[in-house]
């Protein structure tokens, strides 16, 4: 028996049951733990899984949700947007971002109808004047409880010096910040752990345990994956926080909606450092021919480019096609023409399904990536609340107003907020180069060198220290196959961070299939490791690094090498 499922089999009484465990799910388990509420979270994956580890790794205002009238969206996004830049400065970091611009007065006749009517229409590109007036209406919305510098706009001359790869016929360039999360699976893990330890006993999270039906009595049925387990949870109230598949879920408990109508978003991740360098270091956030808005966005020594927003119908675990790859080379043709860039540099592709409402004949792009909260009941059953809809940028906020519904139902009042609350390794973050210097200085020693402590500290923020400590504590040593990882922090992570398989730690622990640092060598070494902890015999052993090279290659399109080695 795993202890998280464990900690729940013995007291399967709760006050809340959170069914999801994305980040707006963890989000809510967090706050409500917080609350000093009873709460079980269970996710049938890995956390940070399914859409919310498929995201565009940005964290941003929405711009071209003002084009949609969605004014309140904008506001509250570019709220929540300065205030992660507060609360996960680990994590979240200002994000410089390029509009390239080809025309002047283009668009403005097409803009009204796509506002009045969220239909496109012909693609046409939007033109100068209309970029600008976006961009004043972003910056009034972002001088709420931020500091992020107004836009900019440049002619062709300023913007040659500053982007020499951009298309020849560019007028224009306009340039404003937002920002970006380069780790959001740990992000999702800090905010996970702040509600175990906030909680403490009454708090009780598990992933791959998922909930597979409700008895008469309103008991939540759930199903351990790792073991096949059935055991049975009773909670007040039962948040719906599976995104995609809440209807799904829903129906597994026995009600039937018709809530989610999502799309489907792909990227790739390149190893081009042609590309690299005509980025300039910034994101290009710019409309595509077909009038899709489209990025290009660096992420270390690798490129990051996205995103589609196709119907999903009833695929929820898509994966990036040949079509979609095609399309993206043929977004960074757009506006870099003379940068060569091709297949075998794919490193890394991942697809998700954004959680949007059901919109019938709105066109993918014009559904409202706003959030609504739907409250149904049964007779003496729990009180099921179900999220539809919901971005990143605003978990927060979405997890605020779901567990402010929560302990109305509970009789309970809110007793803490979590708008100002630090995240986990962004408490005591240091602030400038100066400081970080400073602070990593603390971590060296003791078999911690300074390329090992500036991994540890990009991967944990503060809470680095504590891994130290931990990896102080016994026989230590980094992998054969990789710098980047140690038998002792293989321990931490199967300790504290919820490990079910291999290829939890290279999606989802690490960025090193992200980068495409994976190899069979690394995935055997990892599950060898892991198997001392987590008590996996030689053939366990065997199926786990076979199952994470599968998964990268047929989910993720890692290359393989005859011998079987990924690059």
């Amino acid at each position: 028996m795993r202890p998280a499922v464990d900690a729940i089999r013995r007291r399967p009484r709760a006050q809340a049951l959170i069914i999801g465990g994305g980040i707006n799910g963890v989000g809510t388990f967090r706050d409500l733990a917080l609350q000093g509420a009873d709460v079980v979270l269970v996710e049938r994956g890995d956390f940070c899984q399914g859409a919310s580890g498929a995201s565009s790794h940005m964290i941003h205002g929405g711009i071209r949700y003002l084009e949609n009238g969605e004014f309140r969206l904008v506001r509250e996004s570019v709220v929540e947007r300065n205030r992660l830049l507060r609360i996960a400065p680990h994590y979240v970091k200002p994000l410089q971002t390029t509009i390239p611009v080809f025309s002047t007065f283009s668009g403005l006749l097409n803009a009204p109808l796509r506002f009045l009517t969220h239909r496109s229409g012909k693609p046409q590109e939007r033109g100068a004047l209309l970029i600008k007036v976006g961009l004043a209406l972003y910056d009034a919305f972002s001088r709420q409880g931020g500091t992020v510098p107004r836009h900019r706009f440049v002619g062709r001359k300023r913007s040659f010096a500053e982007l020499p790869s951009l298309r020849h016929d560019v007028k224009y360039t306009a340039t404003y910040f937002d920002a970006s999360v380069h780790n959001p699976e740990r992000l999702t893990l800090d905010v996970l752990r702040d509600g175990l330890q906030a909680g403490g006993s009454t708090a009780r999270a598990a992933n791959y345990c998922s909930a597979v039906g409700m008895d008469d009595d309103g008991a939540v049925l759930l199903r351990d994956e790792l073991t096949g387990e059935e055991f049975a949870v009773r909670a007040d109230v039962v948040v719906n926080a599976t995104g995609a598949w809440a209807d799904r879920t829903n129906g597994a408990l026995g009600a039937s909606t018709h809530f989610m109508g999502g799309t489907k978003g792909s990227h790739i991740v390149l190893d081009s450092p042609e590309l690299l360098a005509a980025t300039g270091g910034r994101e290009l956030f710019f409309e595509h021919s077909d009038g899709r808005i489209v990025l290009i966005y660096p992420i270390g020594d690798r490129v990051l480019v996205g995103t589609t927003d196709i119907d999903a119908g009833e695929d929820l675990t898509p994966v990036c096609t040949d079509e979609e790859i095609a399309y993206f080379f043929g977004l960074i043709r757009h506006v870099f023409p003379d940068v060569s860039v091709g297949e075998e540099q794919i490193v890394y592709t991942f697809a998700g399904v954004r959680p949007l409402p059901r919109h019938d004949d709105t066109a993918p792009g014009f559904v409202s990536r706003d959030y609504r909260i739907e409250r149904t009941a049964h007779g003496g059953k729990p009180v099921r609340l179900s999220l539809v809809g919901g971005k990143w940028t605003t978990f927060r906020a979405v997890s605020a107003h779901l567990v402010d519904e929560v302990v109305k139902e509970l009789g309970m009042a809110r007793v803490r907020s979590t708008a100002e609350l630090a995240i986990g390794g962004g408490a005591g973050f240091p602030q400038g180069e100066r400081a970080s210097q400073a602070w990593l200085k603390r971590l060296l020693g003791g078999g911690v060198d300074a390329a090992r402590a500036k991994t540890l500290f990009e991967r944990y923020g503060t809470r680095a220290a504590e891994v130290v400590a931990f990896l102080r504590a016994g026989d230590d040593g980094l992998l054969e196959s990789t710098r980047e990882l140690s038998t002792r922090e293989l321990a931490y992570m199967a300790e504290h961070e919820h490990i079910g398989h291999v290829v939890d730690v290279l999606v989802r622990r690490t960025s090193l299939a992200f980068r495409g640092l994976v190899t069979a060598e690394l995935a055997r070494e990892i599950a060898q490791v892991l198997s001392a902890h987590l008590g996996w015999d030689p053939e366990r052993i065997r199926e786990e690094a076979e199952d994470a090279l599968h998964i990268l290659q047929t989910a993720h399109r890692m290359r393989a090498e005859p011998e079987g080695a990924l690059l």
